[in-house]
């Protein structure tokens, strides 16, 4: 049984989406209709802008997004699939492969969600830092006995998390993880704090949006980062969307329930197409992936 996977922050790249503009209608149809909805020509930066460019957050997650859903819509009458998941970002691609949004909506959400998680970023300084070599129980009582604002962040695979929080918060617990025998821990070049609650305001301005937005019945299961469940109902996956700015994104957890679903086969969508998979061969050795961007 195949399931489709859409990244998030990190897998762009420069020149992302420019073969896929040249080869395919569907795609371009993609890339031509961000262009308008957005006012500027995103296209142009994703394929020919610096790496520097594509890391500003409200370019990245509108590019990797479009990208993602330019990637599906090319091969989508070729494939057969029963089921979608995106990491963070990754989860608003997922929603319109399995029908649950539109492209335009989607967009939409994008854009305010990037918008004022760099508000968020500006009010409250924040960063995340890589954990290697831990199990998750020591990673989340290490956070838990700091008193500044530290939280595990991501679940990407066994072994491998991210934490978030406070400039002080995210540095005193990465000491005190190289302490506790961590193979390598290291503060992250990102904005802000992601998948914290230092991202309440940015949730807060999301939610508005999102409640204002008419949300469809999946033809899959999406597989979310907060429940690490396949979810169908429209008003549960609303809620989690909510929920994801300051929620650990589950990812290993929800490959794990996939693959107990019955899901074999994977294809990462979007991004440099091996992120997604690198983490697989961690989480499922024997699960069979592949990749189109």
């Amino acid at each position: 049984m195949k399931g489709l996977l859409f990244p998030g922050q990190g897998a762009q790249f420069s020149g992302m989406g420019k073969e896929l503009y040249d080869k395919s209608q569907e795609a371009r149809n993609i890339f031509d209709g961000a262009d308008n909805l957005l006012g500027f020509k995103l296209s142009e930066v994703m394929f020919s802008g610096s790496d520097e460019e594509l890391k500003s957050t409200d370019i990245t997650q509108p590019a990797l997004f479009v990208h993602g859903v330019a990637s599906f819509r090319s091969v989508e009458n070729e494939i057969s699939f029963k089921g979608v998941a995106g990491h963070s970002l990754g989860e608003f691609t997922a929603l319109v492969a399995s029908g649950c949004l539109s492209f335009e909506d989607a967009l939409e959400l994008v854009r305010t969600r990037a918008n004022a998680m760099q508000k968020a970023c500006e009010l409250v300084p924040g960063t995340m830092a890589a954990v290697v070599g831990l199990d998750d129980k020591v990673v989340e009582d290490v956070c838990s006995n700091i008193q500044e604002t530290v939280v595990t962040a991501n679940y990407n695979c066994p072994g491998q998390l991210v934490i978030s929080g406070s400039l002080e918060g995210v540095n005193k617990a990465v000491d005190e993880l190289k302490e506790k025998g961590a193979k390598r821990a290291i503060v992250l070049e990102v904005g802000g704090a992601f998948h914290s609650p230092l991202m309440q305001p940015a949730k807060d301005e999301l939610e508005e949006k999102i409640n204002a937005i008419t949300f469809n019945k999946p033809n899959c299961p999406i597989y979310q980062n907060v429940t690490a469940r396949g979810e169908t109902s429209p008003d549960e996956i609303k809620q989690n969307l909510i929920e994801q700015l300051t929620s650990p994104v589950k990812w290993t957890m929800s490959m794990e329930q996939m693959i107990a679903d019955g899901f074999d086969e994977f294809i990462e969508m979007g991004g440099k197409g091996m992120v997604l998979r690198g983490l697989m061969r961690r989480i499922n050795r024997s699960a069979q992936t592949d990749s189109v961007n």
